[in-house]
């Protein structure tokens, strides 16, 4: 027995090492595939990205700007041009934005200081008679003859004014746009300022009793407070007429009247530039105003009074209370309103 079993286990090895692997089935294939899924897909080919040929000769660069040679010194000994010596010049003094303009430029930026306004270029004659009232007795005497033609303004005139605190300058109102301040007595340039800060014909111009500034008024619906000194605006007054005649209160210098072409009557307070107290009566354009002497009342006249056109109107008003004092008819053809 035990030699049959050695013979038999012999033989099994040797079938079982040279034995061949055996196929796997058909229907054992097929389903082992439809577990495993679908095979990938296949990738969609794509075109490469088109990339453009490079150029038959190189691109050109641009150029560097080369630095100017130095500038020759005058003191090298060969000769310098002109344009190299102005260039010379501007390298040397750097210009400064805060330095003020030099005449030529500040006339072509349109500024309105032209002239003096000092008295110290008066004649000797006309400057003791301006700063001193003669006293009773005195033999000293203003001349007995004084003309000066003042000319500037390339329309008509509208209104002139003298200051109040410097006798000796004279300011006018033109059809041209512009309020000029004369240094009447001047010996050289009479024509001290010229102010163009209105865009239409000015009306009516008047000086500060405070000191060097004045207040005009024109058909731009506009009333402009300048400082003289400095040639500067210092506010603006919008009207939604036109304006015809303005005048300060004597009693207080802050607060001034205007009168316009659409009749109204507007007293302004220059602190605030608002209008404290408006006057209305149905008049048409205002002509002229004026203050008494307390400045508690003014009298205004006008053109026509809408309530009848064929009366022309003078009014005495109250300041203070807005209304119209008594009125009175003197003439047929003109009305007087007190």
């Amino acid at each position: 027995m035990d030699l049959l079993s050695a013979a038999y286990g012999a033989t099994s090895d040797d079938d079982d090492d040279g034995a061949e692997a055996t196929p796997t089935p058909a229907w054992a294939a097929t389903s082992y595939a439809s577990a495993a899924g679908p095979p990938p897909k296949r990738p969609r080919w794509e075109p490469p990205p088109y990339l453009p040929p490079p150029p038959p000769y190189p691109i050109p660069q641009p150029a560097r700007p080369r630095a100017a040679p130095p500038l020759a010194s005058t003191a090298s000994g060969r000769y310098v041009s002109k344009r190299e010596r102005a260039l010379m010049a501007a390298s040397s003094s750097p210009v400064d934005s805060s330095s003020p303009l030099p005449p030529s430029a500040a006339a072509q930026f349109g500024s309105p200081v032209v002239g003096s306004i000092s008295d110290s270029n008066l004649r000797a004659d006309i400057f003791h008679s301006l700063r001193c009232q003669p006293k009773p007795g005195s033999t000293r005497r203003m001349p007995l003859k004084l003309s000066v033609s003042l000319t500037g303004h390339t329309k008509a005139v509208n209104c002139v004014d003298w200051s109040q605190s410097h006798a000796h300058l004279l300011a006018s109102a033109g059809m041209d746009h512009t309020v000029h301040v004369f240094n009447v007595w001047n010996k050289g340039n009479t024509t001290a300022r010229v102010f163009k800060f209105h865009t239409a014909a000015v009306k009516d111009v008047r000086w500060s009793p405070n000191g060097l500034s004045l207040l005009s008024g024109g058909f731009d619906c506009s009333l402009r407070l300048v400082d003289v000194e400095e040639g500067k605006e210092i506010k603006v007054f919008k009207e939604d007429q036109a304006v015809e005649v303005i005048k300060f209160n004597p009693n207080n210098s802050n607060l001034f009247l205007s009168g316009g072409s659409k009749g109204s009557l507007r007293l302004w307070d220059i602190r605030s530039g608002l209008v404290t107290k408006e006057y209305q009566r149905n008049l048409g354009t205002i002509l002229d105003i004026e203050f008494s002497s307390d400045g508690k009342q003014f009298i205004c006249s006008t053109d026509t009074s809408r309530s009848n056109v064929s009366e022309n109107s003078i009014i005495i008003w109250d300041t203070l209370r807005q209304v119209p004092l008594s009125n009175q008819n003197s003439n047929p053809g003109i009305t007087f309103q007190y």
